[in-house]
């Protein structure tokens, strides 16, 4: 009774505070008050129990393919599977089922990544037959054990022999990158990554003894400099001959796919009911219609069929110089005012306030062609030290009509409403970030705005129309990839004919998708999540079970979920313990 007395009390002070704070007329910066009411879940507190707990035994074991990492990890994992059995399952509600699915269900992804990992290991080690004493060597000192001087010098001088026995058999191998399949460039990029990583770790192990032992120093100081160079000459060496580094025909990358089973594996822990060859065709589908799209919005502008002709009138329509920033706000003013007045979401006032705008560095823009954003845009415009090809492909890939749809997408209602209401409502559900969830909501108000007209001339339906076939693609490319089915150059080669990419920002498109920052289901999370809200809106609003306003507020609400959880939360359903993923949203 107390804590119900505080929490009206609270409640009633701050409502009088902000009516005194502004006029009446003015929008509320405080949220209504039943949003801040005391959570009754039990489960949020474990979630980030095991998030910290984690963290805390990753900021000790950063040897990435180091031994005790995995173990102690693996005892972690699988330890908490055992206390998250003993928990009373069936006597939660709605919300603590959802947390305990998901965080069971990402102890099982985690501990199915671990052996890939360790498998992918193996598979490369023979390209790098030298590197598993230097990790044991730089685990221990993370591990804070005692080394000697004279035996890690021995270790060293070893090690430099071994480097260069590697070397010769590279030289005296007769095959070229340019020769080798796919499969083989990209086991030499993985070696190439467990190499990098390696010699990073060395170069942390020599500072850390480095003028503060002189003992230690006196030993290593020339096997340490030796062993250094030679890593270096035999990772260039391997990335010239087997990866096709600097070759003008391979456009290199540095992703490792992971085959079918690691897709599948991924997919499971999406919750998505698909197999990679479904979601390809599905994939082509949706790219073959927005392909009509476009080729209807062409006979609009007059150029028949072409749309490629069409597209590239539309690039041309540019912003001059100076001007970018002011078209950025002007277009996420439209976005916010449509969604507010047509009640589509809700937009908090500090929402609407708190996003802010930055400029795209020269060198991100060359990974990065277009904008990015959340709590801050991005802004893609050339520079002035750019080249003029730059600055041209530049402008024409971030005209007004391409933005239409981006600036959207990542202020409001797309990432930072999104990023702004996980942070506020089930928060400990960041630990089950998805793209699914996240670039899948983004992309799902582009499907409904470009459904409700809100691109109405054939311009602004082509600007729109680039995009989501651009996801598409997406799918396209990276399944294809982790497949082992298709090369970097062939992904390049798709965006450029068949979605109307620029040929420079399509090859920075595909070396960011394939660099190895991104998951492997990362880039076809867009449309495929955008595709089962799109198909969740159809059974709830259309079947009158609540308004778009509640359903978009409550998908909000409900905290980073896949799709199908979020299904399950909006129709209250209390899920089983052994819950899988079953839900089959593509027509």
């Amino acid at each position: 009774m107390q804590a119900l007395r505080t929490t009206v009390l609270f409640a009633a002070t701050l409502a009088a505070c902000s009516s005194h704070a502004a006029p009446a007329a003015a929008p509320s910066l405080a949220p209504p008050m039943h949003a801040l009411a005391p959570s009754q879940q039990a489960m949020p507190a474990l979630v980030e129990r095991f998030r910290l707990d984690l963290a805390s035994l990753e900021h000790l074991y950063t040897v990435r393919h180091g031994a005790a990492r995995a173990a102690e990890l693996q005892s972690f994992y699988r330890q908490w599977q055992v206390a998250l059995a003993a928990l009373p399952f069936d006597g939660f509600g709605v919300e603590d089922r959802i947390d305990w699915i998901m965080l069971n269900n990402q102890i099982g992804f985690a501990l199915r990544e671990q052996q890939a990992r360790q498998a992918r290991f193996r598979e490369a080690e023979p390209l790098v037959p030298f590197v598993r004493p230097l990790i044991e060597l730089t685990e221990a000192r993370r591990l804070m054990q005692a080394q000697d001087g004279q035996a890690s010098a021995a270790q060293l001088q070893t090690a430099v022999l071994a480097v260069r026995k590697a070397q010769l058999a590279l030289v005296e191998g007769d095959d070229h990158a340019s020769a080798r399949p796919l499969a083989s460039r990209n086991m030499a990029n993985r070696a190439l990554q467990i190499l990098g990583a390696s010699a990073l770790d060395l170069k942390q192990w020599n500072a850390y003894y480095g003028g503060f032992d002189p003992q230690f120093s006196w030993w290593i100081k020339r096997p340490y400099a030796e062993l250094e160079k030679a890593l270096a000459d035999y990772a260039a060496m391997l990335g010239e001959r087997l990866v096709g580094k600097g070759s003008a025909t391979l456009l290199n990358v540095t992703g490792d796919p992971v085959g079918r089973a690691g897709l599948v594996s991924a997919l499971q822990r999406e919750m998505i009911a698909y197999t990679p060859e479904e979601l390809m065709a599905l994939a082509e589908k949706e790219l073959a219609w927005g392909e009509a799209e476009l080729r209807r919005a062409s006979r609009e502008m007059g150029f028949g069929d072409d749309w490629h002709a069409a597209m590239d009138k539309v690039k041309n329509q540019y912003v001059k110089p100076g001007e970018q920033t002011a078209m950025v706000r002007m277009l996420a003013k439209e976005a916010t005012d449509y969604v507010t007045a047509n009640a589509l979401v809700t937009v908090p006032e500090v929402a609407r306030r708190s996003w802010r705008m930055d400029m795209l560095s020269v060198e991100r823009q060359l990974a990065n062609p277009f904008f990015l954003g959340g709590d801050t845009i991005l802004v893609a415009y050339p520079t002035d030290d750019m080249t003029h090809d730059q600055k041209l492909m530049s402008m024409r890939g971030n005209n007004p009509h391409f933005a239409r749809a981006v600036v959207h997408h990542e202020l409001i209602p797309g990432h930072h409403l999104q990023l702004f209401m996980a942070d506020r409502h089930q928060p400990q559900r960041r630990l089950f970030d998805s793209p699914f969830f996240v670039e899948g909501w983004a992309v799902y108000w582009e499907m409904l705005l470009y459904e409700r007209g809100f691109a109405a001339k054939p311009e602004d339906r082509i600007g729109m129309m680039f995009w989501r076939n651009h996801r598409a693609a997406r799918i396209l490319f990276s399944l294809g990839f982790h497949l082992g089915k298709l090369t970097p150059e062939q992904a390049v080669a798709m965006l450029v004919e068949r979605v109307g990419h620029e040929p420079d920002n399509a090859r920075a498109e595909v070396r960011r998708s394939f660099n190895g920052d991104y998951p492997p289901l990362y880039q076809a999370g867009y449309m495929i999540g955008a595709l089962q809200m799109r198909a969740l809106r159809r059974e709830l609003v259309d079947g009158g079970a609540m308004t778009q306003l509640q359903y978009h507020d409550r998908i909000l609400e409900g905290g980073m979920l896949p799709v199908e959880l979020v299904r399950a939360r909006l129709k209250g359903e209390k899920i089983k313990r052994d819950f899988a993923a079953g839900w089959r949203f593509y027509p």
